[in-house]
């Protein structure tokens, strides 16, 4: 016969109350812990980052660009009046002289103009050569007037001291030495009036003279002008070098100011370099320059910088010292490097694919064993082409990836395998 026990019951509802508190117990602390473990840092492959080691040395600030060969002199013809192309002599490539005829123009009233300007240029000529004769000859007759006058003034008064000595010796009246004093005042006053109507005579003449010479001159000016328009139907080089461009054909009509061929001198090239216009504030005068041609590189210096913007870029021109590469040539594409600076012992490394320059960014540091990277605050300096100054949070020697990390930006810490 079983005896019933209260006391053995109640003992085990306190042992069931006990492991369940246990339970409780452990399972929350089990849920803390677990809470307060750090997720785990995401893996990444070691191939697809970019990772470069801090440097300390010289530091070689430069910028970059893309931009042309184009020649230091080139010379656009353009048509001085209007025209028919009749013929083009020469095709875009060839060398030419100054001297050399590429294209012949045709103008039937040119041609007439320049006809007329000739034929009055002889007229005026004719005129002047008329005029000049007709007034030598009244100056001749003027001169020939007053000689006859000088005579007769010299006659009279030699008759003046002949007849004032007959008077004096009482061989003649007075009245006689009265009239010849008065006839020699006469010739007197006559000569001197023929002497001033000379001068005025060549005054006059030379006056005459003077406005017909005007006017032949302003007819040879005009003749050669029309000479000048007429011989410009022959468009010429104007300097030797190569024709790069003929921009008109047979039969095409044409405006004074049309663009009818370009010339350029290939031998003398210079670069012009687009450089964005955040890069291009340190540029100045004189800097060294290196310019890729693809085949070569070419030494040059900064000659001149584009006040302007455009598009964002500014031109910077840089004028090629030594020899040529092989196939350097006009409208050539190549790649430009300006050097603005070299600094002496700076901490440096690769430029990341983010962050300006003299900013704080965030940069993942490599640890010592190389399998784990740190997120840390880099402050940045000045730049150059591919590489950038290291202000603060990086060491010497460190591993930091400059790759665009931004997938990681909400981890500290990736796992490089």
């Amino acid at each position: 016969m079983d005896i019933a026990r209260p006391s053995r019951k109640k003992e085990l509802q306190r042992r069931r109350i006990l492991y369940i508190a246990a339970g409780v117990i452990g399972l929350t602390a089990l849920a803390f812990g677990i809470s307060s473990l750090e997720p785990a840092p995401p893996n990444v492959e070691r191939s697809s980052v970019w990772i470069e080691p801090v440097k300390r040395g010289e530091f070689l600030r430069s910028v970059h660009g893309p931009g042309t060969l184009v020649p230091e002199q080139i010379r656009h013809i353009a048509a001085e009046t209007n025209g028919l192309v009749e013929e083009v002599l020469v095709d875009a490539g060839a060398e030419v002289r100054a001297d050399t005829v590429i294209l012949r123009l045709s103008n039937p009233e040119v041609e007439r103009a320049a006809q007329d300007a000739e034929l009055a240029l002889l007229g005026a000529e004719a005129e002047l050569a008329d005029l000049k004769v007709r007034l030598e000859s009244q100056l001749l007759d003027q001169r020939a007037n007053l000689a006859r006058v000088r005579a007769d003034y010299e006659s009279g008064l030699l008759e003046v001291e002949a007849n004032r000595e007959l008077a004096t010796n009482g061989l003649i009246p007075n009245i006689t030495l009265k009239q010849s004093e008065l006839a020699a005042e006469q010739l007197t006053v006559r000569h001197q009036i023929e002497q001033e109507r000379l001068e005025k005579t060549s005054e006059s003449m030379k006056a005459q003279l003077d406005v017909k010479r005007a006017t032949v001159s302003q007819q040879r000016a005009l003749f050669g002008l029309r000479t000048a328009q007429l011989d410009s139907l022959q468009v010429r080089a104007t300097i030797d070098g190569v024709l790069q461009m003929v921009a008109v054909e047979a039969g095409q009509r044409v405006l004074p100011g049309s663009d009818l061929a370009r010339v350029a001198q290939p031998d003398r090239l210079k670069a012009e370099i687009r450089i964005n216009e955040t890069q291009a504030k340190d540029i100045q005068i004189g800097q060294v320059a290196r310019i890729d041609t693809r085949n070569g590189i070419a030494e040059g210096r900064v000659k001149r910088i584009d006040p302007a913007v455009q598009q964002g870029s500014v031109i910077v021109d840089v004028e090629l010292v030594g020899d040529l590469p092989n196939g350097a040539r006009p409208d050539l594409s190549v790649d430009g490097t300006i050097e603005l600076e070299r600094l002496e012992d700076v901490l440096y490394t690769g430029r990341p694919a983010y962050g300006q320059p003299n900013s704080t960014v965030s940069l993942f540091r490599l640890e010592a064993d190389g399998e784990y990277a740190t997120m840390v605050p880099v402050t940045l300096g000045r730049s150059s082409v591919g590489e950038i100054e290291i202000v603060s949070g990086l060491n010497e020697g460190d591993q930091v990836i400059l790759s665009d990390n931004k997938q990681f930006d909400e981890a500290n810490r990736i796992r490089l395998r």
